[in-house]
């Protein structure tokens, strides 16, 4: 018979008043053993597609599912992109693609939470996260743009003052 993972599943809510993360305490956090690893480096949550999405300061860095829906997608996802897969696989040999994707192959992984070692790799993970791993996190797409919208309004590009000669149409002459 195979053993089966010790792991912490949802863990008896808080008191509004006791929830450091900004966490709406009205649903069960899963894998709060998470957060409170993540805390000395202050993350904030938000809900995302049925998981809860962890952030330090824009970066979208992990999200914590635990659904009955496709459960075998329940685990610690890393925010992450296929570059860092092969590096991140050799500290974390049980991490694969999100099936519920649809995709073989995605830029999130998951720590799965049926994984023998789920617990080990999830603090694993905040480790690295802590330590502000750069193969960890990622800006997302619509902060992305906003981001380099508000550069470019800070940084405009230099343009010739008007009635003074460019340095181009100097040479010309």
């Amino acid at each position: 018979m195979a053993s089966v993972p010790t792991h912490r599943r949802n863990t008896p809510l808080l008191v509004l008043d006791d929830a450091p993360f900004g966490v709406n305490r009205s649903k069960a956090v899963p894998h709060e053993f998470v957060l409170e690893a993540l805390a000395v480096a202050h993350p904030t949550t938000r809900p995302m597609f049925g998981c809860l999405a962890v952030y330090l300061g824009d970066k979208i860095v992990l999200a914590l599912r635990d659904k009955q829906t496709n459960a075998e997608d329940n685990g610690v996802w890393l925010a992450t992109t296929t570059e860092h897969h092969e590096s991140l696989r050799r500290e974390f040999p049980n991490m694969r693609s999100i099936r519920l994707l649809g995709k073989a192959v995605t830029g999130w992984q998951i720590l799965p939470i049926d994984a023998p070692d789920f617990e080990e790799a999830a603090l694993r993970a905040c480790e690295l996260v802590v330590a502000r791993d750069p193969r960890i996190g990622k800006i997302p797409g619509g902060r992305r743009s906003a981001m380099a919208a508000s550069t470019k309004a800070a940084n405009p590009p230099k343009r010739p003052q008007r009635g003074k000669p460019s340095a181009k149409s100097r040479k010309k002459r």
